[in-house]
């Protein structure tokens, strides 16, 4: 088989990696991908917002599979491009991507089919939002209706942030269109997991749990990112928790969007909030997370290819997953700066001497391969990532691979996994 991956991020590399693994898979093509992943398979210079450019090229060059990993092309239809050309693709159609391009739609549809989540209100004027803000309790969080790359949330715990965090969003526009419509959510409390499940329209079946860091620095400080690191699974989340998730959460949400003629192919990803009161949803994504993918398909021992195949022809019932018994860790190496303004072109050293390790994957998220070197070309640029027996195991060669890297400025979270 041909393949074709869309997007060029860790998340991208991780699928990739795992398909590399079938023998089903004969060549892999990634659209436009970064440094990394040009080990793996042929990058195509085509940017992955470019969605009838790529379609047509999947098209001309007889792609027999093409997954879709980034959010930005899903919400703008690329599914239905290659359908439309009669094109097998893995991913959901831009009436169903929406779960994830409007919080807004998110909240509704949870609040229309009875699925436990946060109380909220939405509000398209920023006067209107900031006397309701003067008035509520505290804390609350602030989430930006469109996508925002992980980072068009804001946690207020006085008026002054919330009033401050309204102009950034709707005023402001920091986050550009996403802050057009903004919803102010109850503040939760509880262990936070990432669940990933494959779905079919019909079906279902969850991944093994994860946990993200979307805080820039240790202990949860700084600024919401893309998230800097993951690791799997969660010890929260138990066998009876996973089996009520699915019966309250997960397969409701794929009932709904179904109920509203959207039905859903591809990766929901629910980030869920285990509160005292029980489970409840924070939010959708209509894809592999970025790190969690590089944490859970670093443990698959199904066949990838497969499991596309089977939800693509809505046979996901038929199948069962494996998993390796194990622990994995995902520490994010960033350009210093980041999530704000950085430098890119520094050069990456220590790499080769991971390609020996079994148990470490390095995952490209932000590099790009010049003069047969690979320089930093992102804000997040590497996901290392170690497998072990326990957790402790695992953590402990993430975070000896993270010393042997070394770039100008690297800047990385040392806690990754000890927050369970």
């Amino acid at each position: 088989m041909k393949v074709l991956v869309v997007g060029s991020g860790g998340r991208e590399h991780a699928i990739i990696w795992k398909l590399s693994k079938s023998k089903k898979v004969d060549k892999i093509y990634c659209a436009p991908g970064n440094g990394g992943i040009s080990e793996l398979a042929e990058c195509i210079n085509i940017p992955a917002i470019e969605v009838t450019k790529i379609a047509d090229w999947a098209k001309e060059n007889e792609i027999d599979l093409t997954v879709i990993g980034m959010d930005d092309s899903l919400i703008l239809g690329i599914v239905d491009r290659f359908e439309e050309r009669g094109l097998r693709v893995f991913g959901p159609r831009q009436n169903a991507a929406i779960l994830e391009g409007s919080k807004v739609f998110a909240k509704d549809l949870m609040k229309k089919y009875n699925i436990p989540t946060a109380g909220y209100e939405v509000f398209e004027d920023a006067g209107v939002a900031k006397k309701y803000l003067k008035e509520c309790d505290y804390p609350v969080v602030l989430k930006a209706d469109g996508l925002a790359l992980g980072k068009g949330v804001l946690i207020c715990h006085c008026v002054e942030e919330a009033l401050d965090g309204v102009d950034e969003i709707m005023v402001d526009k920091k986050f550009g269109a996403a802050g057009s419509k903004m919803v102010v959510e109850e503040f939760m409390t509880g262990p936070e997991v990432s669940v990933l499940t494959f779905c079919d329209g019909e079906h279902l079946i969850p991944m093994v749990s994860a946990q993200d860091h979307k805080r820039a620095f240790d202990n949860d400080q700084g600024l919401n990112t893309g998230g800097m690191g993951t690791f799997s699974p969660s010890k929260f989340y138990t066998e009876d928790l996973s089996q009520q998730c699915y019966e309250e959460l997960f397969l409701p949400s794929l009932k709904a969007m179904k109920l509203e003629g959207r039905p859903f192919t591809g990766i929901i990803f629910f980030g869920l909030m285990l509160t005292p009161n029980g489970p409840k949803l924070l939010e959708y994504n209509a894809r592999f997370g970025d790190p969690e993918a590089q944490v859970v398909l670093t443990r698959l021992k199904t066949d990838l290819i497969d499991v596309f195949n089977a939800a693509i022809d809505g046979r996901l019932n038929e199948l069962t997953l494996e998993w390796e018994d194990n622990s994995t860790v995902c520490v994010v190496l960033a350009s210093g700066g980041y999530p704000l303004a950085y430098e890119k072109g520094y050069e990456i050293t220590g790499l080769d001497q991971q390609k020996n390790k079994e148990d470490i994957i390095i995952f490209h998220a932000g590099t790009a391969l010049k003069e047969g070197k690979y320089v930093t070309n992102g804000g997040r640029v590497l996901g290392v990532t170690a497998k072990g027996k326990d957790m402790n195991e695992a953590r402990e060669k993430a975070y000896k691979a993270v010393s042997e890297i070394d770039f100008l400025y690297k800047q990385y979270r040392t806690d990754i996994g000890i927050k369970r």
